[in-house]
């Protein structure tokens, strides 16, 4: 083994000489460098700047003196040198400008290569040292001031010598001069490090001016002397620890903390301060530049570390309000503002971190909230990632934890909670779709809560009340995972889903309209629940043995007459499905897609919203990225389907040339053209196109083939071909009357005019069906009718037809064009039955037949002025 090099003791020099070496060094390295780039040059480059190095301590403390005088001539003489040049001409137009720029730089270079060290400096030094930004006459610039070292500097003098007022006003002077919006990390752990010195100790830094911070900052005023320094202590903690990932050794620091603090007192506080991270600015800031993201929708960068340590804190013990808090601020965290995006990525993170850690099953339900509400790739992942760690801490199944950990919310039975609060009595009732309290008194419903109750029983009036939000927010959350069960082949033994479907107080609202098959020993069934019991369509009680499982229903496969049976069944019962299941679109294969083979072009050549297709395919459970106007190669949307091990996939690319006309001022595509549906093993190499279009290819290795469609199980290809109707049917600018003149340029006329009044898909086609059912129930029934793609209504100024699948609208003789957007609900049109929730077009089709149907009493002047052309 090699023995180490003995290091050469320290130089001992006089002091006169020690400061002749900073001349020296200047000399040698204006010889060998001059005017060419001095960038990565090192003081031991040069045989003075070794002689510096090697000193001892006293002499290189007085070299640091001596340096630090030099790089302040140096400023005066940049302020000379820029005196010389003409207004707004390049520093490089200075012929000594390169030489004066790299003496700079190695002075710079020396002071650093100093301060690394703990040297003898007096208080004298170290205040010029604090002053040197100051004394520049510059912005402070951690790079050019050695800020880091000069913060190490003063705490060293700190460790033997206590901190007289020069050096106090120093500090605070170079504090006052670090801007408390920075985003450069470097220059908030210095002024944390130079807070600590003035203060004795760590501070917490939290800086006036948001909703938040003014609360924290008159809370922890209040305080007194033991608490505020437990909480300083505290939130101390969380804003230097909130900085990186959350580990095992933070969290033991920070139990003590919430110890000293008392949890009862960390719970208050995060639930006053975590709903205002959520508004706005106090102080309102002006953009620097006009492309920037608007800093009054975001907050501190020191202010965001030290939430996310507070949201770790709030993890650490099962709470269900802090678990709803939390989640109400991860939304808040991940909504998306103008120009960047998400507003705080790694506070939502944080609190997804805190959900995943906290025990009990009513932070898994709140991530389930997460998982439906927030789509982006990004938080989707942290999601998946906290989900895993919860069943891992449950011992439950993955598969699983979700459906276990449905809150019952106190509900006593099936969708029902009553209470009883002195002479009234509240219902909280819950019919699937949405909850609602219902007051009474002496049998008498009351129009809202009485004042009374609130008054003598306000916390169980609260309580009802955060119930009834809770429960709003969870229906919707539930409804998704349940329409998206269809592709997952789930199937329940009778017992297990009674407990977690049929019966759950709340999923039960949303289970009890649904159709379930059941196999067991006997013929296999199809039932619903209806009046305290299992019924087939034709109303009779099923007999359902104890082995039974249970699926979702879904109409791919079945006979016609069932399925049709079925859908009268519901509407003779008057039963709103959660979402479409009985009148489900089923797509089977065309002759067209048996011919290609192994794609569908059902679904190409269409104009789609980009950020709204984006959007939709977060919904849908499918990973799309946005298209850029850019030199780079994009994936197709695709959805993966591990149950099958296929992978879905839908080509698109941007559509236009014209940047700031085709795109968004980032430069994101604003519309795009589709083109195949494809299928893949779930594992084959992903094709990649570019941007703006050129074919999907391979860029290493050999492509596979797409599989053939005839291979795809019937159920997988109606449901994504499903989906990719509905990306259609809701993006499409087709849909959109205001562009009935093309978009830009006119340069899809053509296709907004074939899309808007073409042929019906296959949603547009169920909705005539349902429509063929619902007319002649309207009170509007004699001045409608159906014709071919149209619903035909007629008015006493003149006839129009409604397209069933954009909702655009034509009017007699001539085919004329009738531009209506929709803006609200017309009367009438919000109290016709409809046999499932979710198809908005429906809606705003029959809202524009009870306008049009009484065209005599319409008021808007837009819709007006066209009647009479």
């Amino acid at each position: 083994m090699a023995k180490k090099k003995a290091l050469a003791p320290p130089a001992e020099i006089d002091l006169k000489s020690a400061r002749g070496l900073v001349d020296t060094l200047l000399t040698e390295f204006r010889n060998k460098v001059g005017k060419g780039s001095a960038y990565g040059t090192k003081v031991a480059d040069f045989p003075a700047g070794k002689q510096i190095l090697n000193l001892d301590r006293e002499s290189q403390a007085v070299v640091v003196e001596d340096t630090l005088s030099h790089f302040l001539q140096w400023n005066r003489e940049e302020a000379a040198l820029l005196a010389e040049l003409h207004e707004n001409e390049p520093r490089g137009n200075h012929p000594e400008w390169g030489l004066h720029w790299n003496k700079g730089l190695i002075l710079r270079t020396t002071l650093e290569a100093l301060l690394r060290r703990k040297l003898p400096l007096g208080e004298q030094a170290v205040v010029r040292l604090l002053r040197w930004p100051a004394d520049a006459r510059e912005e402070v610039n951690p790079y050019m001031y050695c800020l880091p070292s000069l913060a190490a500097a003063a705490e060293n003098y700190a460790e033997s010598n206590e901190i007289g007022e020069p050096l106090r006003e120093a500090i605070g002077d170079l504090l006052g001069r670090i801007p408390p919006r920075t985003g450069d990390a470097t220059l908030r752990k210095v002024a944390e490090r130079l807070d600590a010195l003035i203060a004795g100790g760590p501070q917490v830094r939290i800086e006036p001016g948001e909703a938040w911070s003014d609360s924290a900052l008159g809370d922890l005023k209040k305080l007194k002397s033991k608490p505020a320094r437990a909480w300083n202590d505290l939130l101390t903690h969380c804003q230097t620890g909130g900085k990186a990932k959350f580990t095992p050794k933070w969290e033991k620091a920070a139990q003590p903390l919430i110890e000293a603090v008392g949890f009862d007192s960390l719970k208050d506080h995060a639930l006053r301060w975590f709903p205002l991270v959520d508004k706005p600015r106090t102080l309102p800031l002006e953009r620097e530049y006009a492309w920037a993201p608007d800093e009054n929708n975001l907050i501190l960068p020191q202010h965001v570390e030290l939430l996310r340590g507070l949201v770790w804190c709030c993890g650490l013990k099962e709470d269900a309000d802090l678990a709803r808090a939390v989640t109400r601020l991860a939304l808040s965290a991940y909504r998306k503002v103008p120009g960047k995006g998400p507003r705080l990525v790694s506070l939502g993170n944080a609190c997804v971190t805190a959900l995943g850690r906290m025990p009990g099953l009513a932070p898994i339900g709140q991530l389930a909230v997460l998982k439906v509400k927030v789509k982006f790739g990004t938080a989707q992942r942290e999601i998946e990632k906290a989900f895993n760690a919860a069943a891992n801490r449950e011992s439950l199944p993955r598969d699983e934890i979700e459906e276990l950990a449905v809150p019952a919310y106190g509900l006593e039975g099936v969708g029902v909670l009553r209470a009883t609060l002195g002479d009234y009595r509240a219902e909280l009732v819950v019919d699937g779709s949405s909850a609602a309290i219902q007051w009474s008194k002496d049998g008498k419903a009351l129009k809202s809560a009485p004042a009374a109750a609130k008054k003598d029983h306000p916390e169980e009036v609260k309580e009802l009340q955060a119930a009834l939000k809770d429960i709003n927010t969870m229906l919707p959350v539930q409804r998704e995972r349940l329409d998206a069960m269809f592709l997952a082949q789930k199937s329940w033994p009778i017992g297990v889903w009674r407990e977690r479907y049929l019966d759950h107080p709340l999923t039960g609202t949303i289970a009890r309209r649904l159709i379930w098959s059941f196999a067991g020993k006997g013929k296999p069934a199809d039932g619903i629940w209806h009046d305290g019991q299992i019924v087939g369509a034709d109303g009779r009680e099923l007999a359902i043995t104890k082995d039974a499982t249970v699926s979702l229903w879904h109409p791919i496969g079945r006979p016609v007459d069932a399925v049709l049976a079925w859908r009268d069944w519901l509407e003779k019962h008057e039963v709103v499905q959660p979402f479409k299941q009985a009148h489900r679109e089923v797509y089977v294969l065309t002759d067209a897609e048996r011919h290609t083979g192994i794609y569908s072009n059902r679904f190409a050549a269409h104009v789609l919203r980009q950020h709204q297709f984006h959007a939709l395919c977060a919904a849908r459970g499918w990973t799309n990225r946005l298209r850029l106007m850019v030199d780079a190669d994009y994936p197709p949307a695709h959805r993966l389907l591990p149950q099958w091990n296929l992978r879905a996939e839908y080509w698109i690319e941007g559509a236009g040339s014209e940047y700031g006309q085709d795109t968004n001022e980032s430069g994101v595509y604003l519309y795009l053209a589709t083109d195949q549906v494809r299928f893949y093993q779930i594992e084959a190499p992903q094709l990649h196109a570019h941007a703006g279009g050129g074919g999907y290819r391979l860029h290493h290795g050999a492509a596979e083939e797409p599989l053939p469609l005839t291979d795809i199980p019937p159920l997988v290809f109606s449901e994504i071909m499903r989906d990719a109707d509905l990306f259609v049917g809701v993006a499409s600018v087709g849909n959109d009357p205001n562009w009935a003149d093309g978009g830009p340029g006119g340069q899809y006329r053509d296709y907004w005019q074939s899309y808007s009044f073409g042929e019906l898909s296959a949603t547009s086609q169920t909705r005539r069906a349902l429509l063929e059912k619902l007319i002649p129930r309207l009170k509007i029934a004699d001045r409608c009718s159906l014709a071919d793609r149209f619903l035909v209504v007629r008015g006493d100024i003149r006839t129009y037809k409604i397209h069933l699948g954009s909702g655009n609208i034509l009017m007699a003789p001539n085919d004329q064009y009738l531009c209506i957007v929709p803006k609200q609900t017309v009367a009438g049109a919000d109290r016709v039955f409809l046999p499932f929730e979710g198809d908005g077009m429906l809606s705003v089709i029959l809202s524009k037949a009870f306008l049009l149907a009484a065209d005599t009493k319409i008021t808007d002047p837009t819709i007006v002025s066209q009647l009479k052309k």
